[in-house]
């Protein structure tokens, strides 16, 4: 049994068992075929830990689509988008308007570049080393991605985040402050969704990157696995381009749940036959984040169970 399996069916169980209904409470997600309110069954507060050692954490009960997982990330730490029309899936679709936009959620927050005391230049040059700065040394481009870093009207140096995080793990990887954050209340009534998984934490231990993924919800049935091995595949990520193992993956959910009509297909979900999680395989010649591409990910030996059964999406 994988370690995403065994967890998955700990929490589904621990909801069947122990979860609060909000059938009595006016709800904001709805079905999509008839509109009808869509209550869940929730427990408060589960905290997973998986081995990233021993094991790619992904479910094998049923089949996920992991390159698919892969590629919404890059969508949103490589590309920094928040438009549909840039991303190979469709999950984002019943979100976004008629120009494919979900709004300054996700992608849109990552882009957002904010000033960091404790930049330099030489830190700058160690952390992108493919770029230059122009002759003023007032801004830092790379010929590939344009624009890296400026300096503000203070002289202070600007990163978006995912750039801050490749600052630190290059420069500062003892820090305890190297983290995303894409739930950002002043920008939240123009998001098309508040972020689910809106914050990733990470932290380097003996030469292993550990994270930590916080989520405010999670709808149990569709997206656990899919949040899991994102979160896993970051930090194999960030791990394999700047010289670390990987190492723990922490995930914690606020509310975790299952949707009415979820919860007699989940309970033959978990019956299904399990299989030994596979070993991710990352190209070890990318030493840069924005190289990465779907095709330096391998997943040998991913075995996983049919389940014909097709969860509906709340909206």
């Amino acid at each position: 049994m994988s370690q995403a399996d065994r967890i998955f069916i700990e929490n589904i169980k621990n909801i069947l068992e122990n979860g609060v209904s909000d059938e009595n409470m006016d709800v904001r997600p709805v079905w999509e075929d008839d509109g009808s309110p869509a209550h869940t069954l929730a427990i408060f507060g589960t905290v997973d830990r998986y081995d990233l050692t021993k094991e790619f954490p992904i479910m094998t009960l049923k089949r996920t689509f992991w390159k698919s997982a892969l590629d919404e990330i890059f969508w949103i730490w490589q590309k920094k988008s928040n438009n549909v029309n840039e991303l190979s899936s469709h999950v984002w679709d019943a979100w976004a308007d008629e120009k494919g936009s979900i709004g300054k959620a996700y992608g849109y927050q990552m882009s957002v570049k904010s000033p960091y005391r404790d930049v330099s230049k030489e830190g700058l040059y160690k952390a992108f080393p493919d770029g230059k700065f122009t002759d003023d040394d007032n801004s830092y481009v790379s010929p590939r991605r344009g624009l890296i870093s400026k300096k503000d009207d203070r002289g202070i140096w600007v990163l978006d985040q995912t750039d801050r995080i490749i600052y630190q793990l290059v420069n500062d990887p003892g820090s305890r402050r190297i983290m995303s954050m894409m739930y950002i209340p002043r920008d939240l009534s123009e998001m098309a969704l508040a972020p689910c998984a809106y914050s990733m934490t990470f932290n380097v231990m003996d030469g292993r990157l550990n994270g930590m993924l916080n989520q405010r919800s999670q709808d149990m049935a569709v997206a656990n696995s899919w949040n899991t091995v994102q979160a896993a595949l970051l930090i194999y990520a960030f791990a394999s381009a700047y010289g670390f193992e990987p190492g723990e993956l922490v995930h914690v959910i606020a509310n975790c749940h299952l949707y009415d009509r979820h919860i007699e297909p989940v309970k033959e979900l978990i019956k299904n036959p399990q299989h030994e999680a596979p070993l991710l395989k990352v190209n070890p010649d990318i030493h840069d984040f924005y190289d990465f591409t779907k095709d330096d990910f391998t997943l040998p030996g991913y075995k996983y169970s049919d389940f014909d059964h097709r969860f509906p999406v709340a909206v």
